[in-house]
């Protein structure tokens, strides 16, 4: 028996994930990858900038769902993979107790998190890479911010869905003074 989870992308079909998420809440991975210096503080954040199906350009994170029998971990770094390319080295945490629950919701205000499609459970993790990030798919490219540059309202502006308040979080749960 293997380690890996073989996951077929698309486990459902377009017609019923979209039934799914009518329905059902669904599970996600996040990443918020950084760089940390030697003593283990963050040093620089890494932001995704991506192009939405409408055709705005926006910032991001890492994200993707949980596959039926994939285990949260290796979710976490077939996504961090498919978001930073193969080299980029993530220290996927020995404890998988993410630093948040982002709970979005498809109706705006409930939480400060929202995703128009659907009712969504995200467990949220601050993932350290060493290695060579290149954006893969739809990611059209990763840029990587001081601490204090990812909380400017510049960048915040650009994350759209409650992103960068998980950013924000993600920061205070490293212990970056902002």
């Amino acid at each position: 028996m293997s380690d890996m989870t073989d996951t077929t992308p698309g486990w459902l079909s377009s017609d019923e994930l979209e039934m799914t998420r009518a329905r059902l809440p669904i599970l996600y991975v996040e990443a918020v990858p950084v760089r940390v210096d030697d003593s283990g503080e963050v040093t620089s954040v890494g932001v995704l900038l991506r192009i939405g199906p409408d055709g705005t350009v926006s910032r991001t994170l890492v994200s993707g769902r949980v596959l039926h029998h994939e285990r949260v971990r290796d979710a976490l770094l077939r996504h961090l993979e498919k978001d930073l390319g193969p080299v980029a080295l993530p220290r996927v945490p020995a404890s998988l107790q993410p630093f948040t629950v982002a709970e979005y919701f498809p109706t705006q205000g409930i939480t400060p998190y929202h995703d128009p499609r659907q009712h969504a459970v995200s467990l949220a993790y601050i993932v350290p890479v060493t290695g060579d990030c290149r954006p893969r798919q739809d990611a059209l490219d990763l840029v990587w911010f001081s601490p204090q540059e990812a909380v400017s309202e510049a960048v915040q502006s650009e994350m759209p869905g409650g992103h960068g308040v998980l950013l924000k979080q993600a920061l205070a749960h490293a212990g970056c003074a902002i």
